[in-house]
């Protein structure tokens, strides 16, 4: 259970009577440890984890309060974060969930897109954070091209190497990284806030039918990167693209371009979850030099 010293802490900084406050433990995802908090006025959704961790906390409260600023999307709140002890804390706005299906999946594709249009400064963000538990860097770049070879698959790969996955990864990364420019010959990015990590399991509607987004992974990037996580894992139906598409219209390249941007997330599945990943990785690879010919 969530421990007494941590909830008169949280008491304490956010100045409200949590006494009565009924706590469950809830699924909070493979990281975190997570809790449902209720009082008569109050429902919140804290995450947990290791005092190390607390900077991962930091980032996605900042990139939940930077997609709220945007005012597209609902977010959850941020209420409070920080450490206390040995521990890592993020306190939320408890949001009641529903799948994304119908006019929900619909609005959800409007309101990605409506993100999407609004133009931001440069690629990467104002500072770095995590991909799951990995470290994401976003050194600010105004080119980005070089910025999907530096700082994603560069990052990826060379924590693969440190992880002990040499040979044949290595070499057909390097080649890929050197081809990346290919990809953008007829192609001009701009810089759009980026959810960052949008699979399926990352959006909901709420009871009222309304998109809600969660665990970001912030920076400023080319919004077909958003789009290609979506369709990584599933959980985004037709009525979803169709209404992105009827806002702000992907671009033919986009078909092979995804492989290059989900590449990313099935690297960081390697580095994070192990081997089950590294025949999927090769064959991602394998698949977009052959379409440079």
């Amino acid at each position: 259970m969530l421990e007494p010293e941590l909830l008169q802490h949280i008491t304490k900084l956010t100045q409200t009577d949590l006494s009565q406050a009924q706590i469950h433990p809830i699924s909070g995802g493979d990281i975190n440890a997570a809790y449902r908090l209720r009082t008569p006025q109050h429902q919140w959704f804290i995450k947990i984890n290791r005092a190390a961790l607390a900077d991962m906390f930091a980032a996605e409260a900042q990139g939940l309060q930077e997609l709220a600023v945007q005012n597209c999307i609902r977010v959850p709140a941020v209420i409070a974060q920080g450490q206390f002890g040995s521990q890592a804390f993020l306190v939320l706005e408890f949001i009641g969930l529903q799948g994304l299906r119908g006019e929900s999946s619909s609005r959800m594709g409007q309101q990605l897109a409506q993100l999407h249009r609004i133009p931001q400064p440069y690629f990467g963000w104002y500072r770095d954070n995590t991909i799951g538990s990995t470290p994401q860097s976003n050194q600010r770049h105004h080119d980005w091209v070089s910025f999907w070879q530096q700082q994603r698959l560069g990052k990826q790969l060379q924590i693969a190497a440190d992880n002990g996955y040499h040979g044949q990864l290595q070499k057909l990364g390097e080649r890929l990284i050197i081809a990346v420019p290919l990809f953008f010959s007829d192609y001009t990015p701009q810089p759009s806030l980026l959810h960052g990590d949008l699979w399926g399991g990352n959006a909901s509607a709420d009871t009222d039918g309304q998109p809600v987004i969660y665990d970001p992974a912030c920076y400023y990037g080319d919004r077909e990167t958003d789009l290609a996580m979506t369709e990584l894992f599933g959980g985004f139906n037709a009525d979803f693209y169709a209404a992105y598409n009827a806002v702000y219209a992907l671009d033919t390249g986009y078909k092979t371009r995804k492989t290059l941007y989900n590449l990313y997330h099935i690297l960081n599945h390697l580095n994070l979850f192990g081997t089950g990943y590294l025949q999927q990785a090769q064959q991602m690879i394998n698949q977009l030099l052959s379409e440079l010919g």
